[in-house]
Parts: structure tokens; sequence; C-alpha cells
């Protein structure tokens, strides 16, 4: 049995014995997204390698599989990007105000934690930590992008062994995908994501943003690198106010809150290095430093003619004649 199918097996034999009332074939072509005789296949190879495993019909006539054995438990393990995904989670929470809910699922993870062997904990440590550094979280409002993900898989693996990767890129100036050899340091994750890398070809080069969804292919390769040991991701990530960063857009902004606007203004945070100013007629100013004009304005809309922009002027010029007063709420 290959390494990867082995790898399935568990995770069957998890989903199973996750689910009390048991699982059905149908469960488990949605689960792994494969045919019903592929599921049916599956199914046979875990009754064969897990006796403890039973099946019956259910009212409706449905066949349900149980595992019931504890000797899975031994062979259950927790990976770093598992417990990458849960700190995202728990992050992506808390900024969409959500807290009640983030500090929920920060107890299960200390549950999780706690049942885990400690081998376990020692041994994805290290690669746990690489992905937290790597990774930038920037929560707005409205649709995100998606990635396929084998491909987030090979960029998450590039990023904890700090090994170059070979893409396969569709840019805006060119008509066909472009194959490119990059660095990569994380990914800024917003309503699209973005992977941030430097090319090889340039080693003093600025970092670049590559539109993660636009990555046709990717392939981790032998050859490693040193990242720059002075750069960190929050920081990096925090220069913008969405995902997409700009140099040359990047400095003070400053924004003006009608009196009507002020207190529900106040219950945001729309950078986490903001500073808020109450004003004498009762108006509010945000200020902040950051870059990312286009997504400001995505944002600035729907505060209609409640909100002023003070500066930058070049952000003040973008949103004239957009800002309606017949909205019938704020965001």
């Amino acid at each position: 049995m290959s390494f990867e199918k082995a790898q399935q097996l568990l995770d069957l034999a998890t989903f199973v014995m996750a689910r009390r009332a048991g699982v059905t074939l149908d469960d488990v072509k949605e689960r792994f997204a494969i045919s019903r005789r592929t599921a049916q296949r599956m199914m046979q190879v875990l009754e064969t390698l897990f006796p403890d495993t039973t099946a019956a019909f259910d009212e409706q006539g449905h066949k349900r599989w149980q595992l019931q054995t504890g000797a899975l438990r031994d062979l259950m393990t927790l990976s770093p990007d598992e417990l990458a995904a849960l700190d995202l989670a728990i992050e992506t929470l808390a900024k969409t105000a959500s807290g009640v809910e983030a500090a929920e699922l920060q107890r299960l993870k200390e549950k999780v934690l706690a049942l885990a062997p400690r081998r376990t904990i020692a041994r994805v440590e290290t690669d746990h930590e690489a992905l937290l550094e790597a990774q930038g979280l920037a929560s707005r409002p409205g649709p995100a992008a998606r990635i396929r993900p084998e491909i987030a898989a090979v960029i998450s693996t590039a990023i904890k062994s700090s090994c170059r990767l070979r893409i396969t890129y569709f840019s805006h100036a060119r008509a066909e995908p472009v194959a490119r050899m990059v660095e990569p340091y994380g990914v800024l994750i917003g309503i699209r994501r973005y992977l941030v890398a430097r090319a090889k070809e340039d080693p003093d080069g600025p970092l670049r943003h590559f539109v993660a969804e636009r990555i046709e292919a990717a392939e981790l390769t032998d050859e490693s690198f040193v990242r720059d040991a002075g750069f960190d991701m929050h920081d990096y990530a925090q220069k913008a106010f969405g995902a997409f960063q700009n140099d040359a857009e990047f400095g003070p902004v400053v924004w003006r809150f009608t009196p009507e606007a002020a207190d529900h203004a106040r219950a945001f945070v729309f950078h986490p290095r903001q500073a808020m100013e109450d004003q004498k007629d009762g108006s509010l100013i945000v200020r902040f430093s950051a870059s990312g004009h286009l997504e400001m304005c995505w944002h600035l809309y729907m505060w209609g003619n409640k909100v002023e922009v003070l500066a930058p002027e070049s952000l003040r010029k973008m949103i004239e004649g957009f800002r309606r007063g017949d909205f019938a709420a704020l965001p």
C-alpha cells in the first residue's frame, strides 16, 4: 500500500470513528470527492484492516458503517498544517468581531493539544511555528477567491522547509502562463490570497505578490534558500489595508466619520495600528498608515457620505462622486 493510500485509509477510519451514527457511502463520496465505486472499495478495505468495523441498515434503508475500536487512537496524529489552520480560524474569528466563537475554538485547540501525545507535539512544533510566521491575515468583508488545495499544500510545504518553488503563473501582462522560480516567504490572506515571494533571479530585489488563484501549477524543488532574518510576516501584512500592497501608496491615512456615524465607527478595527480621536463636534477621526487605496475605496463606499477622506489626497480623489447618502444602513 502506498503512503498516500495509507494516509487516506487513516483519514477514512478517523472520519468513521468521529461519526457516532456511522457513515454512508454518500458521506464517504462527499468527504473524499470520489466515485461511489471507489467509496465501496475503501469501505471494503476498512472492514478488512479494522475488524471492529460494523455495518447496519438505518430506518431509511441506508447502510451505515461504524468503528468502535480504540486502537485507532494510537495511529492518529496532528499535523502542523492542521494546527496552523486552527490558529488561522481563531484569528479570523477574532478579527471579524466573533470573540466568543474565537475563545471557544481556542479552548477546543487546547483540549486537542492536551489529549495529543507529547512526542506528537514536539514533532510538529517547529513546522507549526514556521507556518504561523508565514501567515498574514487581513480580514475584509466580501467574497473570497479560491485556491486549489493541491497547490496550497505545495506552497505550505515550501514555506515550512524554505525550499524554492517552481510555479506556472498567469500574469496580467501575458496571454500565456510563465514558469517562475520563487522563494516563498508567506501568504497574505484576504478577499484574495497572495503568495509573497522573491524571484530566484533577483535575490536582492523586492518581495513580489503572486495572486494564488492564478498559479496554474506549483512544484517543490530540492533547492533550499536562506530567508531574510529580519523579515516579519505580521509586520509586513500590516503595511496594507487589505491584502494588496503598493509601496508607492504607503503612507498616512486619515478618515473623518460624521457625528451620526461616529459611534458605529468606534466599534470597527479598520487597521491593527489605528488611532482614534474624538472631535468636539461629535465626529471621529481615524488614523493609520497603510497602502491599498482601491481596497480602501471598496470599504469606504459602504459608509456612503458618512465618511470623509482627509488624507491622502489621491485617495480622496478616488472616492469623489461615489459618496452616497441614500444607504438605509451603515456597514
